[in-house]
């Protein structure tokens, strides 16, 4: 059944070529004032253009009345949905005025979670990743990349990429990323290079075989994985079939930009401490995107901010993401991302729209099927309660999503709770 959204104040496209938009170019969304949507039976989109125009063109079509500003679905370039309890002993901590790393030499940040993981049965952590994808899904998300890391071990890790797996044929659409060199577990703490390899020699090939993620992710940060260390993982990772990200110079600059592009990364994430050289190189790099996450530094309440400005500048594919997860940000809304972008990185709004629709699309692979409001592409759009799609990065702490369709059906998201009431941080 075809069927034309009509009533919109206005349609914002993002329409273009089939790729992340550099520089400039993500300042041009073309928006359509008093536009229409036609979505074909397939679940793509047929037309967008003048409502008036499409009536005539798709005489037969259903009309279905909106009101409020169509958008492109936004697309979560960068999540770790695939977690049990949230981390409140490590966010009390904070309060306190402990940093990062003690937190995490006292037992808390990335382990905590992994104790956590490794406890909990399959059921119990699809059960409540199931309900965070309802929430992301209600916030306008219709893309999502989920990765593991919260495992550390070859059973754990398989384990998360098998819920992701169990959940990718529902809504929103899951893109599963293997994020094993997330942190040096406790036993290898004291011989990291022999976790290097067991990653390399024992969980890359069986995520291949299994075929569970399409991406490979390290954490390549001081006092986690060196560059030299990352390129090992990340050259045996395309060797398996697997296209690259970074997790690069988040709270300490360490060539991580660099070695994205060396590599040619699909993404490089996070980049508060990015280098000047690692801006120069971002903005040079045919390939990849710098995805930009503001609610993590806002959450871990410092005041570095990733240079988007000047990435921007520079001609870089700026990206903007939430890194939903239950330690530095457990933050759910790619509009309020977009607000940050804005208030905090000095973004356009344009360039917040553009960064959360096609070119996050493209740091996970999508921009040839999602991310724009065009003929062929998937009809993945949300309505927005706004006059001007420009208020999308205006207002915050309220979720003016209104209406979500992916591949053309109407999504009607069930809330429930997001977090398990059973924590092993209670005995801490």
């Amino acid at each position: 059944m075809t069927t034309l959204l009509a009533g919109a104040t206005q349609v914002v496209t993002c329409r273009g070529p089939a790729r992340a938009r550099r520089g400039g170019e993500m300042a041009d969304l073309d928006v359509i004032d008093g536009g229409g949507v036609v979505m074909a039976d397939d679940g793509t989109i047929a037309a967008v253009g003048p409502e008036p125009e499409l009536r005539q063109a798709f005489p037969g079509a259903t009309v279905e009345e909106v009101e409020g500003v169509l958008f492109p679905g936004f697309v979560d370039c960068h999540t770790h949905a695939v977690f049990g309890a949230a981390r409140l002993a490590d966010h009390e901590r904070r309060a306190r005025g402990v940093g990062y790393k003690e937190i995490a030499a006292a037992g808390g940040g990335i382990l905590a979670s992994v104790r956590d993981v490794r406890e909990r049965g399959s059921d119990e952590l699809k059960a409540l990743m199931g309900a965070r994808l309802e929430r992301l899904l209600a916030a306008g998300t219709t893309t999502v990349e989920v990765k593991s890391g919260y495992g550390l071990s070859l059973d754990a890790e398989l384990k998360q990429l098998d819920v992701i797996r169990s959940l990718g044929s529902g809504r929103p659409t899951l893109v599963p990323t293997f994020l094993g060199a997330h942190e040096v577990p406790p036993d290898y703490r004291d011989n990291p290079d022999g976790y290097v390899e067991l990653v390399v020699n024992e969980m890359l090939p069986e995520v291949e075989r299994r075929g569970l993620a399409r991406f490979c992710d390290v954490f390549c940060e001081p006092g986690v994985f060196t560059p030299a260390q990352s390129r090992v993982i990340l050259s045996a990772a395309r060797r398996h079939g697997l296209a690259l990200k970074l997790h690069a110079d988040e709270l300490d600059g360490s060539g991580g930009a660099e070695l994205a592009v060396e590599l040619g990364a699909v993404s490089a994430d996070h980049l508060a401490a990015i280098s000047p050289r690692g801006i120069e190189a971002l903005g040079r790099a045919p390939a990849t995107l710098a995805v930009l996450l503001p609610g993590t530094m806002l959450f871990l309440g410092r005041s570095a901010r990733a240079p988007a400005r000047q990435l921007i500048d520079a001609g870089a594919a700026v990206a903007l993401a939430t890194d939903f997860n239950p330690g530095s940000s457990p933050g759910m809304s790619l509009p309020l991302m977009a607000m940050m972008g804005v208030s905090q990185l000095g973004m356009l709004p344009a360039e917040a729209v553009t960064a959360i629709t096609v070119n996050a699309a493209a740091s996970v692979g999508e921009a040839s099927r999602r991310g724009q409001l065009a003929p062929g592409f998937a009809a993945d759009v949300v309505l927005v309660a706004l006059a001007d799609w420009r208020e999308l990065p205006y207002w915050y702490g309220a979720n003016l999503v209104s209406r979500v369709w992916i591949a053309g059906a109407a999504c009607h998201p069930r809330l429930g709770p997001i977090n398990s009431k059973s924590s092993p941080e209670s005995t801490q």
